[in-house]
């Protein structure tokens, strides 16, 4: 079943003119996305950990513009999707499968697949199990195995969060007096001249599940490496990190390296999240492999 309404405008200050928002039931749950350029060339875009459709929603236009029917869902547990109430209901198998859901819901045979941050473990998760659905692949801040994070941080994390809830879990970002390992100097200058986003990021976090917050955070912090896997995919790959973006450097440079034929873009004053902190250099990117695999 899908439902659709159309959006006009959006509380963080995103740009969606006529982009619709829309909601699919898939593996039993409802899940809200963003989407434009129905009749396009199908590509997904999959948000990361405690993120939202709405971080692409600058680019849903843009990229309908350039030949694309563009679809950006909220995973489980995240902004308007469902929440289920368990931490065995995430994983990246589980949201692998509900974007595969959705895009059997949307007749794609075959599509191209963004995925960033934690959505480009489960793109990854998804590229493996299912080759044959994709016709491009694009790997955006991500990472092939486990995070190098202290498990002692990990525990405290989800131990937190299991006790206090996720709104005090925000609370605790917002009141940060320490920068975190994703609070670059690029992530602050867009803070500065964008009103809102710093404030926007906040309530992303604040709209997610306590249960997916600990369980993705666990998975993110144990997961084996999939770089003896990636070594067999034969999808056409782009591999795009900020320059900033320390923690996911080496691993974008191992994927690139892994996946044959696969493109590496390392993106000039950028951090975690390219398409604000450097969209001239992330489009230039994207509209550039996107061509080449529409033409392809």
């Amino acid at each position: 079943m899908v439902g659709v309404r159309r959006v006009t405008s959006e509380p963080g200050g995103y740009r969606l003119g006529m982009t619709r928002e829309r909601t699919f039931e898939a593996n039993g749950l409802t899940f809200a996305a963003l989407e434009a350029g129905e009749g396009g060339h199908p590509l997904l875009l999959v948000h990361g950990w405690t993120g939202a459709k709405e971080d692409f929603a600058d680019w849903l236009e843009p990229l309908a513009d350039l030949g694309h029917h563009v679809v950006a869902p909220d995973h489980r547990g995240h902004g308007d999707s469902a929440k289920p109430g368990s931490e065995d209901d995430y994983s990246f198998d589980l949201m692998a499968a509900d974007m595969l859901a959705i895009a059997d819901l949307l007749g794609w045979d075959q599509f191209v697949l963004l995925g960033h941050s934690m959505g480009g473990m489960v793109a990854q998760t998804l590229a493996l199990q299912s080759p044959d659905r994709l016709v491009g692949l694009i790997l955006m801040d991500t990472h092939h195995g486990q995070l190098d994070v202290d498990p002692a941080v990990v525990d405290a994390g989800v131990q937190a969060v299991r006790t206090l809830g996720i709104d005090a879990i925000a609370d605790m970002m917002a009141s940060a007096s320490e920068p975190g390992p994703l609070d670059t100097e690029a992530y602050r200058r867009v803070c500065a001249e964008r009103p809102g986003h710093f404030e926007t990021g906040i309530t992303k976090t604040r709209r997610s599940s306590a249960e997916m917050f600990a369980a993705m955070l666990i998975e993110m912090s144990q997961a084996p490496s999939r770089l003896p896997d990636l070594a067999e995919l034969s999808v056409p790959t782009l591999v795009i990190v900020g320059d900033q973006d320390v923690p996911f450097i080496a691993a974008s440079e191992a994927m690139a390296n892994t996946i044959p034929g696969a493109r590496y873009a390392l993106l000039p004053d950028a951090g975690h999240s390219p398409q604000f902190e450097a969209p001239d250099a992330w489009w230039g990117a994207m509209s550039s492999f996107l061509t080449e695999v529409r033409q392809g």
